[in-house]
């Protein structure tokens, strides 16, 4: 069920248990993967698990997504398009206030590193105290260790499988890849869990990339890809099935 495919009659018929706004980014993915890469990968991802999820008997319903992102580090890139967390806040409140009319869920469904949903959900939270809006990561919903044998975080080995088996026609040659070599911090902190600061992307990679994609499959993409779509699927369905008012237990 996707909202920009249905009419107001499918509307009416309809009372839905979920909605989804998938959310995305556009930037450069080293020099083999198309700028819209989190977007393919996001709207695919969801699609696939929605529809799992919905042949179970829940209703879920996929909003058109929004395929900007927080960029505040790749500015300097050509047609990197970057959307302040700000922003994303107005669109958030914009999107919520219109959904919550119809459905007490929303979920936003990221597939971009930069976006952190948390705080503006805190926020939000306090104008919608009746409602639940949520976020999820799928690129932290599987350990990619044991899919990958050289996962990294941008433009690697699990990004390029996923885009070769879902996207074939929109992946350059790896051999016109960079490595995907980067530098990281000096400060150790920095480059553990507990300390964070942005990093500046050309200064850290030469070709956008974190993460070798040398080693990357369409066949190792394919079992990531149905792997995931399963995982998200159950987390879907608890979360469209789950009254609000039984949302915690022992």
């Amino acid at each position: 069920m996707q909202l920009a495919q249905l009419t107001l009659q499918d509307i009416h018929k309809q009372q839905f248990d979920l909605a989804i706004l998938p959310w995305g980014a556009t930037e450069a993915h080293n020099f083999h993967l198309p700028y819209g890469t989190d977007n393919y990968q996001n709207g695919v991802i969801i699609k696939q698990a929605a529809q799992l999820v919905n042949d179970k008997g829940v209703k879920v319903l996929i909003l058109p997504e929004i395929p900007f992102g927080v960029n505040t580090g790749q500015t300097d890139i050509p047609y990197v398009i970057n959307m302040l967390p700000s922003t994303q806040q107005a669109i958030i409140k914009d999107v919520a206030t219109s959904v919550f009319k119809q459905c007490d869920k929303l979920l936003i469904f990221n597939g971009h590193g930069g976006n952190d949903f948390k705080t503006i959900i805190r926020e939000l939270g306090m104008d919608f105290p009746d409602k639940k809006l949520l976020t999820c990561n799928w690129f932290q919903a599987l350990d990619a260790a044991k899919y990958f044998a050289q996962p990294g975080d941008h433009a690697d080995e699990v990004e390029s499988s996923l885009m070769m088996y879902l996207y074939p026609e929109l992946v350059k040659p790896l051999s016109e890849a960079g490595n995907g070599q980067s530098k990281t911090f000096k400060v150790k902190a920095l480059n553990q869990s507990w300390a964070w600061a942005e990093r500046e992307w050309t200064k850290v990679s030469n070709d956008t990339g974190v993460g070798n994609p040398s080693k990357a499959s369409s066949e190792k993409g394919e079992r990531f890809f149905n792997d995931l779509c399963q995982v998200i699927s159950q987390f879907l369905y608890e979360l469209a099935s789950t009254p609000l008012d039984d949302f915690y237990g022992y």
